[in-house]
C-alpha cells in the first residue's frame, strides 16, 4: 500500500536508504527535514506493515518544475513494480500541483532505473560527471515533459495542456 510518508516513518526509511545505499545514504537529519518540508511530498510503500520502498519528490509552490528526490525499494521487493507505483505517485502529485517538468539524476550504474524511468517518458539531457560520491560515479540527468506524461495516461486528446 502506497500512502503518504509520516514523521514515524523515519526508521524504517533510514533502514532502507541505508541498504540501498551503503556509500552516500542521505543523513537522517537530512531525510527528517525532507519529510517535513513544505515543498517536499514523500510517500512509503508498505506491505503487511514493513515499509519496502520509498520516494520523495521536490516541489516549490507555484514552481513550473519538480524534482524527483529519491525512489528505493528494499532488495527483496525489486522487480514487481514498486519502482513504477512510486515513481506514478510523485508524478501525479505533481500534475496535482501544476508542475509542467519533472526532473531527476540517476546513478549511470544503474540501468533497471534509468529504464523504469525511460518508459514513462524521461528523457536524457545531460551527465553530471563524477557526481556520486565517494564512488565516482556520473549522473545521467533526465527530464520528463509532464503534460504530455498526464494526457498520454489520460487518453483523451481534449486534456492536452491539463494537468489534474
Amino acid at each position: 500500500m502506497i500512502r503518504r510518508a509520516e514523521s514515524a516513518d523515519l526508521a524504517g526509511i533510514m533502514q532502507l536508504e541505508h541498504e540501498s545505499f551503503p556509500t552516500d545514504a542521505w543523513s537522517e537529519a537530512m531525510m527528517r527535514e525532507e519529510l517535513v518540508s513544505r515543498h517536499g511530498w514523500y510517500v512509503v510503500d508498505e506491505v503487511a506493515g514493513r515499509l519496502v520502498g520509498y520516494a520523495g519528490l521536490r516541489a516549490v509552490a507555484g514552481a513550473r518544475d519538480a524534482d524527483v528526490q529519491t525512489i528505493t525499494i528494499a532488495e527483496a521487493s525489486r522487480g514487481r513494480g514498486r519502482g513504477r507505483a512510486l515513481l506514478t505517485a510523485l508524478l501525479d502529485e505533481a500534475a496535482r500541483r501544476r508542475v509542467q517538468e519533472v526532473f531527476l539524476e540517476v546513478r549511470a550504474d544503474n540501468p533497471v532505473a534509468q529504464k523504469l524511468y525511460a518508459s514513462e517518458g524521461f528523457l536524457e539531457i545531460a551527465r553530471r560527471p563524477r557526481y556520486y560520491q565517494p564512488d565516482d560515479v556520473d549522473a545521467v540527468v533526465m527530464k520528463l515533459d509532464l503534460v504530455a506524461w498526464a494526457r498520454a495516461r489520460s487518453g483523451d486528446p481534449a486534456d492536452a495542456g491539463v494537468c489534474t
